[in-house]
């Protein structure tokens, strides 16, 4: 395929609807994640409980476990009128929104309670990413998929910045009460975008009924364990292999990504400066980064980009670790980030496409959260810890071991691509 054939991919209408749900799905993340930890940070609160709120984000990593509901099951009313896709998009688009306006009132007074509500933002916003992810599967073919993903991710890192740098904007000038009721209200755009997108065609939900009159066994089954048996039946002992390189693709950024803001504001650098710097030149490369996925994917192939991906990602966590050693400067800080986020978008992209290309249509929910959960859980799990690490052995080394966690998934890739030939 030629460059513009390439580039003509982007002008498709299914590419434009997914940048507005990109958008929806990327809002909430770093409110749980690194926004919600620049917030603890500024609060007084300790770098160790910092990092066991990396935990809350496991929520987007056992999101299987209910996937299969939202496969399958019927949400009274909703369904009827928006059909399965869009009638589960909606609910957790509407939790995201309350469990944020409960957030900024609850605040850090009460840890326990925000907490809790942070989970409910992440359940909420886990649960519209299984329903995205079915719906942008089973819209278009799989070899449209690598630009239907570059227009998800461009749309997503739209919401990052919005809700990364715009959110210490917000927190800066308003406070943080104030800054994520503003959050609450672009929150409002996935809503509005669910209700106008085209309602795809649905699967045959309907079928679950008569298949739980056949007794609880039968229902088990059928939610939970055809979609796994499926994957297996498809691919024999070699699915083992490809859960494992699932799992570790992401290890490396995923466990360092908990304590950037952290890392930037013990640097001595303002929220103003990491919002300038690490969130709006951050978030030019990583759509950057998404877009030139794209174009490597439809050019050069999949496997050959998951590599670029892979290696470029577990490099710049050297460059932070250099980073570390020297004294503060935002052109340092510009260069690493753009790095950081440029290699970041190439490596997402093109992962996401590889998620995208394993499933099955008869359980596209299911089979992708399960993708999906064992892409984030292993780097969420370490990132709870990321906070007692620097805390014993400072923020070189800790960038170092993290960058090491990435080799693994280089070597992989490179395993896979021999097996092809």
């Amino acid at each position: 395929m030629t460059w513009l054939a390439s580039l003509r991919a982007y002008r498709r209408p299914e590419v434009v609807s997914l940048v507005f749900l990109g958008f929806s799905a990327g809002l909430p993340y770093l409110l749980v994640f690194s926004t919600l930890t620049a917030w603890l940070r500024d609060e007084g609160i300790s770098r160790s409980m910092i990092g066991f709120f990396a935990w809350i984000g496991m929520m987007y990593s056992i999101k299987v476990i209910w996937a299969p509901f939202v496969d399958r099951l019927r949400l009274p009313w909703l369904t009827r009128v928006l059909g399965q896709r869009r009638s589960w998009m909606l609910a957790g688009q509407l939790g995201i929104v309350l469990a944020l306006v409960a957030m900024s009132l609850v605040g850090t007074g009460a840890l326990g309670l925000l907490a809790l509500l942070s989970l409910v933002v992440a359940f909420s916003s886990a649960t519209q990413d299984i329903a995205i992810d079915a719906y942008r599967i089973e819209i278009a073919e799989v070899e449209q998929q690598a630009a239907l993903s570059a227009g998800y991710i461009a749309g997503y890192r739209i919401a990052l910045l919005v809700s990364g740098a715009g959110a210490l904007y917000a927190a800066e000038y308003l406070g943080w009460g104030s800054a994520y009721q503003v959050m609450a209200a672009f929150g409002l755009i996935g809503v509005i975008t669910t209700l106008v997108i085209a309602r795809p065609k649905d699967q045959d939900v309907a079928a679950l009924a008569t298949v739980w009159q056949a007794g609880f066994g039968a229902w088990v089954r059928t939610l939970f364990f055809e979609p796994i048996t499926d994957f297996f039946r498809r691919n024999g002992r070699f699915a083992l292999f490809i859960l494992a390189f699932i799992a570790l693709y992401r290890l490396s950024d995923i466990t360092m990504g908990i304590m950037a803001n952290p890392f930037y504001l013990d640097l001595g650098f303002s929220k103003v400066e990491i919002a300038n710097v690490a969130k709006g030149l951050g978030f030019g490369m990583s759509l950057l980064g998404s877009f030139l996925g794209g174009l490597l994917v439809l050019r050069f192939g999949l496997l050959s980009t998951l590599l670029i991906g892979a290696g470029a990602v577990a490099l710049t966590n050297v460059l932070f670790a250099i980073l570390a050693l020297f004294e503060p400067s935002l052109a340092g800080l510009a260069l690493v980030i753009s790095v950081d986020n440029l290699s970041g978008g190439i490596a997402v992209t093109s992962f996401v496409a590889y998620l995208s290309s394993l499933t099955a249509t008869a359980y596209t929910a299911t089979q992708y959260a399960l993708f999906s959960s064992l892409m984030t859980l292993p780097g969420k799990f370490t990132s709870g810890f990321s906070g007692l690490v620097v805390d014993q052995v400072g923020y070189p080394s800790f960038f170092l071991m993290s960058g090491l966690l990435g080799l693994p998934a280089v070597l992989m890739v490179i395993y896979l691509m021999r097996r092809r030939v």
